[in-house]
């Protein structure tokens, strides 16, 4: 009688690993349970119009912008996925906001942090990040962020987050109060619940994609529209439906625009994209705090600014209905940038003529041509 083949027997369980992950997942979970819902704030519009425009405002979480969402899934998907370990570093590829919240998220668990950012990222979001007990690696290149990145992730035996690829399979879109199911819930006593059109923008595109699966999920009428500034490759990539397309400036809209349609941007999730000129996003912005009495940062303008001609079209076309957009992250990190004429002028960046162009809208609900 042949000797049976012997069964081939590996365990790899790590007790205290598992102690130490349970523990860290708790932790995560727990910031969740504590946070309140984020506001949705009205911007001011003549009722007459018969149009209601509303502002997600991502700035009141824990790390003050829409990024803390984010930071939150991708932790509770490497640790779930047994990628964070036990004092090996975290690193990620970030124009900062990210790498704020993932440093917030980092310190929780009791891990290292290290962010890889554009050189011209502004110093408040490296404050931040180093008051979270995190540290900045600053490139000059922004297009070398990704490599850098991993190349970190290699020589410290850490983990690369990597939030372009990660971010919109890492939250769950179906629901479990993601941003878009909060959307829905907290217009369900307005006089339009749902939403003619959702406008956001696109970092790692996530956010789009979750907003935009949800509402083909729950079946609305909902239409999406991203908003994507200057020296961006997603708006080129969508229209001519090429994924490989490449840009070779930096975004000057921190946290959005990217010099390659990133991995994480779903282009069939969303119905309708704009390319918004950078001066009019930091037009949109000082609207915005005139109208509200609140600074917001750059990716908050280019979003108010697709909506507001969302809003103008629907009425010259005699339609009710009602906006959202999101304020993504709060104007005080970037009061030397969008807030500063002096930058402006470095920039060569004339807002008159699309400040102008708002306040002539809000007056006489004409949008010039």
């Amino acid at each position: 009688m042949d000797t049976p083949t012997p069964t081939v027997d590996v365990d790899r369980s790590d007790q205290a690993y598992r102690i130490w992950l349970k523990e860290a997942v708790r932790k995560v979970q727990a910031d969740a349970n504590r946070s309140a819902d984020t506001h949705l704030l009205r911007f001011p519009l003549p009722e007459h119009w018969g149009i209601d425009l509303y502002l997600k405002d991502e700035s009141t979480h824990p790390t003050g912008s829409l990024k803390h969402r984010l930071a939150r899934s991708l932790f509770l998907y490497g640790l779930c996925n047994g990628w964070i370990r036990p004092d090996r570093p975290v690193i990620e590829a970030s124009s900062g906001s990210t790498a704020v919240s993932e440093a917030y998220f980092a310190h929780l668990i009791g891990v290292p942090f290290i962010a890889v950012m554009p050189r011209t990222t502004s110093r408040e979001k490296q404050r931040l990040i180093e008051f979270h007990g995190g540290r900045c690696h600053l490139v000059d290149d922004p297009r070398t962020v990704y490599e850098v990145s991993a190349r970190l992730a290699e020589e410290t035996g850490g983990h690369y987050m990597d939030q372009f690829t990660y971010a919109e399979r890492a939250t769950d879109w179906r629901g479990n109060n993601n941003i878009a199911e909060s959307i829905y819930h907290q217009l369900r006593m307005e006089r339009y619940p749902e939403p003619a059109w959702i406008v956001a923008t696109a970092g790692t595109g996530g956010t789009s994609a979750t907003i935009g699966r949800y509402v083909r999920y729950m079946q609305y009428g909902t239409r999406i529209c991203v908003a994507d500034p200057e020296n961006s490759c997603f708006f080129d990539g969508w229209v001519g439906g090429d994924p490989g397309v490449r840009c070779d400036s930096g975004s000057r809209i921190e946290g959005i625009g990217r010099p390659r349609m990133e991995p994480s941007f779903v282009p069939g999730a969303i119905d309708r994209m704009m390319k918004v000129p950078d001066a009019a996003s930091v037009a949109a912005v000082r609207a915005l705090e005139r109208a509200i009495g609140r600074k917001a940062g750059g990716s908050t303008g280019t979003g108010l600014w697709a909506s507001l001609r969302i809003v103008a079209e629907m009425l010259a076309q005699g339609r009710t209905g009602s906006v959202v957009t999101l304020l993504c992250d709060p104007g005080d990190r970037y009061l030397d940038k969008y807030y500063s004429d002096a930058w402006l002028a470095e920039q060569g960046m004339d807002i008159g003529p699309y400040a102008a162009a708002i306040d002539g809208f809000l007056e006489t609900g004409g949008w010039p041509s």
